[in-house]
């Protein structure tokens, strides 16, 4: 028996043209509280992978995450703001999209419906059995997704998949299937609503609970970030003053000096 498309459903709102702007807002509003409960069923799987993820990081493992349209570019947004929250290199965490870097802000099409590219595109970074492939697909069908996600599978890497319909076949067919069931959209069938604002929750648990195992926080605090703008090193510089007890002149020159608040904060002790 098919397992049931929950993506596709219609919304459990109609006549959308006919309601003012205040209307259309709080029901939005309305589906969205939703969202954040359905995440918090899952995190039983999040913990499995985000636990798994972290060996293989530690071993000098990377994370790959594939998509297609919105799906791809959550994962390229997530893994492009690891470097300058974390200090991590560009190539631990990484995004790829169907389509190519094109995609990002252009859709192209049939992109999604090829099997094997996603494979390809993984190879190009000499994948090895340690590096981890996480596939998004609201739907749980995308071709490139699945085809990627069964080919890491069966070259023994770590896979995972982040979907919204329970069943389907990228829940299946991935080590660990993350599958968040946010309940039909709004306007029926566009996943980059709910759906999508799911997997950005999900996929913010994941990095940034590796990032806290592997070291790249401290307390609460983000030591390892580039200092990148000014805004940055003023964050900066406020962490070494709150870490060491000195004054903002003193905790400035020590950040500069030695590029980090986590060598700041060894330096001054």
């Amino acid at each position: 028996m098919p397992y049931k498309k929950i993506t596709e459903t219609p919304s459990n709102h109609d006549n959308l043209e006919q309601l003012d702007t205040l209307s259309i807002l709080a029901k939005m509003n309305e589906e969205d509280q939703k969202i954040a409960d359905a995440v918090a069923l899952v995190v039983p799987e999040v913990t499995k992978l985000v636990d798994a993820l972290t060996e293989r990081f530690l071993r000098g493992g990377r994370l790959f995450y594939i998509g297609a349209g919105t799906s791809g570019r959550l994962g390229i947004l997530d893994a492009s703001e690891i470097p300058p929250t974390f200090g991590m290199p560009h190539d631990r965490v990484i995004g790829l999209i169907a389509g190519g870097d094109i995609a990002i802000r252009k859709a192209v099409e049939y992109a999604e419906d090829d099997t094997e590219q996603a494979w390809k595109d993984l190879l190009a970074y000499d994948i090895d059995a340690n590096d981890t492939v996480i596939g998004i697909a609201a739907s749980g069908t995308t071709p490139y997704v699945l085809g990627g996600i069964n080919d890491a599978k069966d070259n023994g890497l770590l896979t995972a998949g982040i979907t919204n319909n329970p069943g389907s076949p990228l829940a299946e067919a991935a080590d660990i299937g993350i599958a968040v069931d946010v309940g039909p959209e709004f306007v029926t069938g566009s996943t980059r609503m709910k759906s999508g604002t799911s997997q950005k929750l999900v996929l913010n648990m994941i990095s940034t609970a590796l990032m806290i195992k592997i070291g790249r926080v401290k307390g609460n605090k983000m030591v390892n970030m580039q200092l990148s703008n000014n805004k940055l090193v003023d964050r900066g510089t406020r962490y070494v003053m709150e870490g060491l007890g000195i004054d903002y002149s003193r905790a400035e020159e020590l950040l500069k000096k030695h590029g980090s608040v986590k060598a700041a904060l060894e330096a001054g002790r």
